[in-house]
């Protein structure tokens, strides 16, 4: 990383620090309000949810897609919240569903207080960011939420359809991360910009960026479940093998290998996944066969269009946040957790 681009960084975790220290004063207020008569227990349980560390992405982008768009009053931060409630309410039931013991380097919240407490905190936090997008934005906000929403929950059936076939191509591999992440990060770019009073063409914009920073993190997310440390993703590596998920570093390999190492690798997605040596035997063919190198180049295209998208935004005027915008697109690429 050279000069500029640690300078760029610099700025982004200084703008991101301030955002996320904002939004979780928000989020406290309005959980004050919001909660007032509801049960202690699920008042403690969405306490240690929320409060429990996270980057605080998603609120980030719709404070600077609102922003780029012309709008920074406080109303934005509520905008935001209602996005990190809704990413906590999916990362809450993603762990139930992946009987996830780990989340954020301690226990998840289905692991602490029990699987019917995090699904039910999850969908009290689901209901909330839909009555903020929909208070704050309108029918139109709320319909490219509800659409978002929406094929998360289709992403997660075609994943299910998925797991333990090593035989997926790139074509599936996406549109189940097209809907798992892609449309949660695409519709706070956009809303973000609708609420920012964007046009449509601006809108359209905010979405492709959204969508393409989306995939990047995910790819990225998936080389880490093998190239990571748990001490920093706060995960246990190798835990996508484990759940038969077939990702980009095992369908680029499986397009390098010959005919025994692709029988080899069909082989260790339908046995025992957990069996001595499996993990370390799937290792070695993914790094021989290429498939870590693939899957960071594919990372780095879908983080160029990524920035490409911006260009309607750049001028003057816009510098910071363009910068800022793309700042985090590049920080997908070099993140360790």
């Amino acid at each position: 990383m050279n000069a500029s681009s640690e300078n760029k960084q610099d700025r982004l975790h200084a703008v991101a620090a301030e955002v996320a220290a904002r939004v979780e004063e928000v989020m406290r207020s309005d959980l004050e309000s919001a909660l007032q008569g509801c049960d202690p227990f699920l008042v403690e349980v969405l306490e240690y949810g929320l409060f429990g560390g996270g980057k605080r992405i998603r609120p980030l982008l719709a404070v600077l897609s609102a922003s780029i768009c012309g709008r920074r009053d406080d109303d934005v931060y509520l905008l935001a919240a209602a996005f990190e409630y809704l990413h906590v309410a999916t990362l809450i039931h993603d762990d139930v569903i992946d009987h996830a013991s780990d989340r954020r380097g301690r226990e998840a919240v289905g692991r602490k207080y029990g699987m019917a407490a995090a699904i039910l905190a999850g969908d009290w936090l689901h209901a909330r960011s839909m009555h903020l997008v929909g208070r704050l934005t309108g029918s139109e906000g709320l319909d490219i939420f509800c659409r978002a929403t929406g094929a998360m929950v289709d992403g997660e059936f075609l994943q299910l359809r998925h797991v333990g076939d090593a035989g997926i191509g790139e074509d599936e591999y996406f549109a189940v991360i097209a809907r798992k992440t892609g449309s949660l990060i695409a519709s706070t770019c956009a809303i973000g910009a609708l609420f920012g009073g964007g046009d449509s063409e601006r809108q359209q914009a905010m979405q492709n960026y959204g969508e393409k920073v989306g995939a990047a993190f995910q790819v990225v997310d998936d080389l880490l479940d093998y190239l990571g440390s748990r001490q920093q993703t706060g995960k246990k590596v190798g835990n996508d093998f484990i759940e038969g998920k077939v990702t980009l570093p095992v369908i680029a390999a499986m397009e390098q290998a010959g005919d025994e190492e692709r029988l080899e690798l069909l082989e260790l997605f339908s046995g025992d996944r957990t069996g001595d040596g499996a993990y370390g035997h799937l290792y070695g063919l993914l790094e021989r066969r290429g498939g870590f190198q693939r899957a960071q180049q594919v990372a780095e295209h879908l983080v160029q269009e990524a920035v490409e998208s911006l260009q309607v935004f750049a001028s003057a005027e816009n510098e910071e946040t363009y910068g800022l915008l793309a700042a985090i697109a590049e920080y997908i690429l070099v993140r360790n957790k």
